[in-house]
């Protein structure tokens, strides 16, 4: 049974979320506060993580970089459930090191969707000894680190997984559709094409340290493709 812990100031969001995980025979773990959560994590790992940005004491960024600077959740699924979806905001609790996110008020299918999709991806064991280049660009799935002229970039389990797929079909063009339903595993009707431009923003600030050398290239009102010349 998947272990989720759910962390939100808002008792009525608690409520529903243990309401819904529950019908889906997920065990639950509910915190009203970033703090007690970060306390609970010292000792028990979940399978999945659901937080809320705004909260008092410790906000929902905060406790995301927390956990991610710890090596036994680098692989941790991280769902952000706010009410905050300014680009900005999206882009800051991607960068802390979540993997999707979703706004209230949201659709119960949708959340329903999101944590199947979420779980599915964070039961999967990385392929061992799996390294792949592209020019002076090298993917490491051992480590979750890319490296560009030798330099060790660290990478989230997302941009890991999103960086890998391009770089297992150069010169293809891959729709936001397309990278929704492989990399995130979402059905075709759930997910948001925002989260896939957030994420490959995000790890072009990374891995093009080189402003002559652009390894994602954008394809307008279609999605992103990687170069192999």
């Amino acid at each position: 049974m998947a272990h989720i812990l759910a962390v939100d100031d808002n008792a009525d969001v608690l409520e529903t979320l243990s309401r819904v995980l529950q019908r889906e025979n997920f065990e639950v773990t509910l915190f009203n506060s970033g703090k007690k959560a970060l306390e609970f994590l010292e000792t028990t790992k979940p399978d999945l993580l659901m937080l809320d940005i705004m909260m008092p004491e410790m906000d929902g960024i905060s406790l995301c970089r927390h956990v991610r600077r710890d090596p036994r959740f680098v692989s941790l699924p991280i769902l952000f459930l706010t009410a905050k979806g300014s680009t900005d905001d999206v882009v800051e609790g991607l960068d802390a090191g979540a993997d999707d996110y979703i706004i209230k008020p949201f659709e119960l299918a949708e959340l329903r969707a999101r944590v199947h999709a979420l779980l599915r991806r964070g039961a999967r064991t990385k392929e061992a000894g799996s390294v792949l280049q592209v020019h002076n660009l090298r993917l490491d799935s051992d480590t979750y680190h890319a490296y560009v002229n030798d330099k060790p970039i660290p990478l989230t389990a997302t941009e890991h997984r999103l960086l890998r797929h391009f770089m297992e079909n150069l010169d293809q063009v891959l729709s936001l559709t397309h990278l929704l339903q492989q990399v995130w595993e979402y059905p075709s009707d759930a997910g948001d094409p925002d989260l896939v431009r957030a994420h490959v923003r995000n790890l072009r600030s990374k891995i093009e340290l080189d402003p002559n050398r652009k390894y994602i290239r954008t394809v307008h009102g279609v999605g992103y493709m990687m170069s192999s010349t």
